[in-house]
This record gives C-alpha cells, structure tokens and sequence, in this order.
C-alpha cells in the first residue's frame, strides 16, 4: 500500500508505506526525517497499488498532541528567524535574499539548527552576518545560497497555466532546457512568452518535445500535397496535442483538420495495396449471372500438367457436342457440379505421377 503526505499546504507529494497505520485524508502523520519525525499532512489514504514498489519510508504513525504542539512551536520560530534574518541582511547591506527558512530542533534548547536558504546575483561575504545571526537567535546558523530554479520551488507559485508550479508540486530534477525545444513546439521565441516564474525556460518544455518530434518524424511536412477524405489538399499546419493536421483544400480553398493517420502515405499504401490481415476473411471473386457469361465450348483437352487419359475415355459430366450443334452455355448447377470432381480427379492423377 501506499499514501501520500505534504509537509506545507499545496506543497510537494511525499509518498509513504503506512505500515500498520490507516490515516484519513487530513490527519497528521509523522515522517521520518535525518533530523527526526516531523509532522506532515495526509493528502492520499492509504490505497492498493498494482505495481510492486519498494523502498519507501514507513509511517512512524499518527501524530499526538504533543507532536502537533511541538511543530506549531517550530512554524511560530520559522516565522520569527525569517524577520530577524532578513533585518539583518538589511543592516549588513548585502546583496541577498531570503528565499526560506528551516528549523531543526533535535532536543529541546540543545543543538538547535536555523538553515537560512537566500538568494544573490553573486557570490556572497556573510561571515559578519552569520556571527551576528547566531546571537540573535541563539542557535547555530547555515546559510545556503539556492539558484532561480530553487528559489521558485522553495516559495512556489501559480504558472502561465494557471496550475501550480511543476518544481513546487511533482518535479523533482532539473532538466536543461533549450530555446530550440520552443522552436520544435511552434511557440514565440518571445522571452516572456516561454519563460516561467524563476525567469528561465518553462520545465514544461522539456517533458513536452519528445512528443512533438515523433510527431513531426511521422507526420507530412507543411507545404506537402495529400490526399484526404474530403479531397487533395496542402498541408498548412499541425496540431501536436490533438493529432491532427491543418489541410487546405484545393477545390474549394478551405481549411479542414484530417487525422495524421489520414494523411501519412505509408497508411494510404497500406490500403490502396488492398493486404488484408491472417485474422481478415478470405475476398471472394463476385459471381457473374449466367446470362452475362460468355458461351463456352467444352472439350476433352488435356492440361500439360496432368496425365492423358485413357484412349476413348470420356469424363464425367462433360458435354461433348457434336459438329453440326451450335455451343451451349453451361448452367450454374453443371459448373458446380463439375469442378469438385474435377478437382479431384486431377489432384488424383497428381498422386500417380508422383508415384511413378
């Protein structure tokens, strides 16, 4: 089984093996950490999965009073670090800023750690500012300096999509993302238009190409002439999400959107060459009227495959007219009832030649 727990609201997933434990959705749970449990939020019960998954965390289990007071406590410090270290950074005249602050208690009064996450266009000298840190908070203090990246994940934020930031919800790595991914895509190479909160190229644009570049590897390019249902045209445009391509057509000029599958020549040869399947059932030649057929005169020739026959020995079921009788055409019935034994026959005088 597995669930999931959020240790900020809106924050990041962390999925958990619940153990013995069945939490609901909103109770606090604790998580083991490398600096103890601390208190998290339920956001997924505990639910079967169909996949085997392996080495995740256990639930330490549901957090008591105690603990629920014990991270209050903790919220109310972070809260106050946070105004005293960016005072003092203002006081010190440095080029930073705060991005966030984390509280570590490993024992009460003893040991307590402040990690300041911050912030700068440089490399920064705060050697004054740490000692001057310390003795405001009375703990020991570290200071990190985060890039754009992690400074949007660290506060989070609402996206050009309108959802929350992938880096805040489920991204975990940070991938290099070109300005040629936008080109592949058909966006503006406006930097305002492709670039997320943190100010650098939209993570969305690396998780999103390899599907535009199958798509453009398999679909016509713009300016090719197609065949459609509803007549030639020219491509004019693709439309990656929906599978589809833009065509304008040449009899009446408009524009219509086909199926790529529609358009691609290797599915038009496919069924212009009329393959069928194992699976499909056999094509059967439609059966002419006999009234349409052309009169036939039936004769004792031999096929050059098969064995003559005996001197003066006539077949089954055939006509042999005579000179002065004009052809007859043969009825459905006699044709049917010919060509089994016919069949046969030959397929017997097959065995005997084989034999000799």
């Amino acid at each position: 089984m597995v669930m999931a727990v959020s240790f900020e609201r809106y924050g990041r997933l962390y999925y958990l093996d619940p153990g013995e434990f069945r939490p609901r959705v909103g109770d606090k749970v604790l998580v083991p950490t490398d600096d103890g449990p601390e208190v998290a939020e339920c956001v997924w019960a505990p639910q079967y999965v169909t996949e085997d998954v392996g080495g995740l965390p256990t639930c330490a289990g549901i957090a008591s009073e105690q603990d629920l007071e014990r991270d209050e406590q903790n919220r109310q410090r972070r809260a106050d670090a946070r105004v005293i270290a960016k005072r003092t950074i203002r006081q010190h005249g440095l080029p930073m800023k705060v991005v966030g602050i984390d509280f570590v208690d490993r024992r009460p009064d003893i040991d307590q750690l402040v990690i300041v996450y911050f912030s700068a266009p440089h490399r920064v000298d705060f050697r004054e500012l740490v000692r001057d840190l310390a003795r405001a908070l009375r703990a020991r203090i570290e200071l990190r300096q985060v890039g754009a990246r992690d400074e949007a994940r660290l506060q989070g934020g609402i996206g050009p999509c309108g959802r929350d930031l992938c880096c805040a919800t489920f991204l975990k790595d940070f991938e290099p993302v070109s300005v040629r991914m936008a080109k592949d895509q058909d966006l503006p190479l406006n930097p305002l238009k492709i670039s997320g909160a943190c100010g650098r190229l939209m993570c969305c644009l690396k998780y999103e190409h390899p599907l535009y570049q199958e798509f453009n590897a398999k679909a016509p390019a713009v300016g090719t002439a197609v065949e459609t249902p509803a007549g030639d045209g020219v491509v004019v445009g693709h439309n990656v999400p929906s599978d589809t391509v833009v065509v304008r057509l040449a009899a009446s000029g408009r524009r219509c959107a086909c199926s790529r599958a529609d358009v691609c020549s290797p599915r038009q040869q496919y069924e212009a060459s009329g393959t069928t399947t194992s699976d499909a059932p056999p094509v059967l030649p439609k059966e002419v009227p006999a009234a349409e057929k052309p009169a036939v005169r039936e004769t004792n020739a031999v096929p050059n495959n098969t064995a003559a026959p005996q001197e003066n020995a006539v077949p089954e079921n055939t006509a042999v007219p005579d000179d002065d009788t004009p052809p007859r055409a043969e009825t459905r019935e006699e044709r049917r009832a010919r060509k089994p034994r016919r069949r046969r026959r030959l397929h017997h005088d097959d065995q005997g030649d084989s034999a000799q």
